[in-house]
């Protein structure tokens, strides 16, 4: 693992729950899944060793609208695509274009130093629904 990580029981705990997490949880999502593998953590010491293992780089906070924080374990650039009706979250794994980032920097003059791009839509779940609402 990475180097000059300081790896507390705690730590290791919630990195561990990440990154076996498909979803993207929650903080508090991630405190129930602790508390179900017989974890019983502060509040505060989940969300102080989700900061700290994102400052680390071990984890990404993804940030959409004004819905609460979601962390991923994948921490190298790529795209999500959140569901509109049920908020599910869906990685895409593909570089984004190579021109784009200094095409925006050099219309903005902004330095890039990273992205969250984000696309909505509705999940194939929620799709399903629609589609067995609409027979019945």
């Amino acid at each position: 693992m990475s180097k000059g990580v300081n790896w507390t029981a705690q730590r290791r705990a919630v990195f561990d729950i990440v990154q076996a997490s498909p979803d993207h949880p929650t903080a508090n999502e991630i405190m129930e899944r602790l508390k179900a593998s017989g974890h019983r953590y502060a509040y505060a010491t989940v969300y102080n060793a989700l900061r700290y293992l994102t400052e680390k780089g071990l984890l990404r906070e993804v940030k959409i609208g004004e819905s609460a924080s979601r962390y991923d374990a994948n921490t190298h650039e790529h795209v999500h695509v959140v569901c509109d009706r049920c908020g599910a979250i869906a990685e895409f794994e593909r570089d984004l274009p190579g021109d784009w980032m200094s095409e925006l920097s050099r219309q903005t003059g902004y330095r890039v130093v990273g992205s969250d791009l984000v696309f909505h839509g509705i999940c194939p779940a929620c799709q399903a629904r629609d589609a067995g609402a609409e027979l019945g």
